[in-house]
């Protein structure tokens, strides 16, 4: 199945943002790179270490891939951490797989979310990246309320190739991103 997104923004979108912005070469116009997203296992990893595989198969289910399970570099004895130790994971998606996920977080995952009044414009990086956060995994469909044993947050990275903020704004906001005003 190839994604509406992807369709969408080779008909339509490309053109758009080649008009807005004068671009003479197409090579110029932005689009997506990739999404990263990356969970954070926090203090509880220590203590519970069947919850790695849990939030494993919880990303693996929103993504759609396998993630992979980031491991702590050196110990810090204040954190109770040792070298080794599964500290989060983390999953990057591209093609494909990218554009589902993005039309699935825009169409299913944001309107679920409490008291959601549109992403903040400011989680860009300048270089035409945009971060953001989610506070509960549960706000996508794929994911069973009765079958998570915590409520865990995520932090889902859109890399674009706009150069700068404005262009990587337009682009977003043409994949029908809700921005707030």
């Amino acid at each position: 199945m190839a994604a509406n997104l992807k369709v969408l923004f080779n008909q339509t979108i490309k053109n758009d943002l080649q008009k807005e912005f004068g671009y003479k070469n197409p090579m110029q116009i932005p689009s997506l790179k990739m999404i990263s997203i990356n969970v954070g296992f926090g203090k509880e990893s220590v203590v519970n270490p069947k919850m790695v595989e849990s939030v494993v198969k919880d990303l693996a289910l929103i993504s759609g891939q396998q993630p992979v399970v980031t491991k702590s570099r050196k110990s810090i004895a204040s954190f109770k951490l040792r070298e080794g130790q599964a500290v989060g994971c983390k999953v990057t998606l591209r093609g494909d797989r990218m554009y589902e996920f993005l039309e699935r977080l825009v169409n299913a995952a944001l309107p679920r979310v409490r008291d959601f009044r549109g992403l903040s414009p400011k989680g860009f990086d300048g270089n035409g990246n945009y971060a953001m956060g989610l506070k509960e995994q549960i706000v996508f469909p794929e994911i069973e309320y009765d079958k998570i044993d915590k409520i865990r947050g995520m932090d889902i990275i859109i890399v674009t190739t706009a150069s700068n903020d404005n262009e990587a704004l337009s682009l977003l906001k043409a994949f029908n991103m809700p921005f707030r005003k």
